[in-house]
């Protein structure tokens, strides 16, 4: 494995903002409530109105203005004038054997991303992007081999998991008597992107997810999965609260530094301080650490054992994730053997070690296998390595 680079190089392009009616999807209350204002709404009525509309919005997932019957018809023609409520199209959708779903979504300019559903007993967690695209060069990482494009908005985050409520057929009827069972019922940020490295629309996206009177997520049934930007880790303790998860992948710092380059700006000692630090921040759940197993990098019994050495005093969980595999891929899934064995030496050291069950494969809806269509020919394998900095 040679060297890869820590990120890729990205050039910025500023975003024109679209000219015409604004969408109301994914503002804070407080962004809300000003746009109201600039609009004509009177100062004085603008939080009730915020009130009434984002209850609409992301409670009962309505799209029309005319349908807010507790606003005057007067009022409902001046919002239509100034406003939509836009959310993400849906390109393409693909339904695995194992019930998984992937949808491909188009967002502003063009851009296409990738959101997966996965139902699982008692519970369906929405995986969702960030990114378009991902600045990490992850070398195991068929998503890291697509180069950035742009960060998504806060309405593109929030609105890929108001698309999966539409698929589902999943929003409430106003009047009808509450139901508790929820297919969608948690959020893993763990689609393409570093949800680090676009914090602020991450955290306005989520905020909305945890709203009481919009979508009604606790933050324990949000996970934020982050290749270990060290700096932001804090913020996300005190600005969101929800669930952490780290892709951690190795026990030392030279086998680190090519399967995650990041690595090489925040180290393992570097990044293992800050996750000390933040159950002592806003949410004292256990920290995930997610460890893919690739045959003959990182999984041998001494890799194991001191990975628990690693995290001790760290109240975590070991997610130990089979690889899977894509076209021109690197590197090999370990045994199940293999993984058995490591996994019995972190469960014998006192830490909940599950074996991720690949889910979506049929689709290349797995962990790591995310591209946007548009990515997605087939490369060489010579090609895929030097992309991913290892050739």
């Amino acid at each position: 494995m040679a060297d890869a680079p820590i990120t890729q190089d990205v050039l910025t392009i500023p975003r024109k903002l679209p000219e015409g009616p604004v969408n109301l999807v994914g503002m804070t209350r407080a962004a809300m409530r000003d746009a109201l204002i600039a609009q004509g709404t009177p100062e004085k009525q603008a939080k009730m109105r915020v009130g009434q509309i984002w209850q609409w919005i992301y409670q009962w997932g309505v799209r029309d203005f005319d349908a807010m019957t507790n606003l005057s018809k007067v009022y409902r023609a001046q919002l239509a004038e100034t406003f939509v409520i836009e959310i993400p199209e849906v390109v393409s959708k693909q339904v695995s054997a194992d019930g998984t779903r992937k949808w491909l979504v188009r967002i502003a300019g063009g851009h296409e991303v990738e959101v997966v559903y996965i139902p699982e007993e008692g519970r369906g967690t929405l995986c969702i992007s960030s990114q378009v695209g991902c600045t990490l060069t992850c070398s195991f990482c068929h998503t890291g081999t697509q180069k950035l494009v742009r960060n998504l908005t806060a309405g593109e985050i929030i609105g890929q998991v108001m698309m999966a409520r539409d698929d589902l057929d999943e929003w409430p009827v106003p009047g009808a008597p509450k139901d508790e069972t929820r297919l969608l019922s948690n959020i893993v940020l763990m689609g393409m992107g570093e949800p680090l490295y676009n914090f602020e629309n991450v955290r306005d996206a989520m905020k909305i997810a945890m709203d009481e009177e919009g979508i009604q997520l606790s933050r324990r049934r949000i996970t934020l999965s982050t290749s270990g930007v060290v700096p932001e880790i804090e913020r996300t303790a005190n600005e969101i609260g929800c669930q952490l998860a780290v892709s951690f992948h190795a026990t030392t710092d030279e086998v680190r530094d090519k399967l995650v380059p990041i690595n090489k700006r925040w180290n393992i000692d570097v990044l293992l301080e800050a996750l000390r630090a933040y159950p002592r921040g806003r949410n004292s759940e256990r920290i995930t650490f997610e460890y893919v197993m690739l045959d003959g990098v990182n999984d041998s019994d001494a890799d194991a054992h001191r990975l628990v050495k690693l995290i001790e005093g760290i109240p975590a969980k070991i997610n130990l994730i089979p690889f899977n595999e894509w076209p021109g891929a690197p590197y090999k899934r370990s045994s199940n053997n293999r993984i058995r064995a490591f996994a019995n030496i972190v469960y014998q050291a006192g830490y909940a070690s599950p074996i991720r069950t690949p889910r979506g494969e049929d689709i290349m809806a797995a962990c790591g296998q995310l591209k946007s269509a548009t990515e997605r020919a087939r490369k060489s394998r010579k090609e895929i390595a030097a992309e991913a900095g290892l050739s």
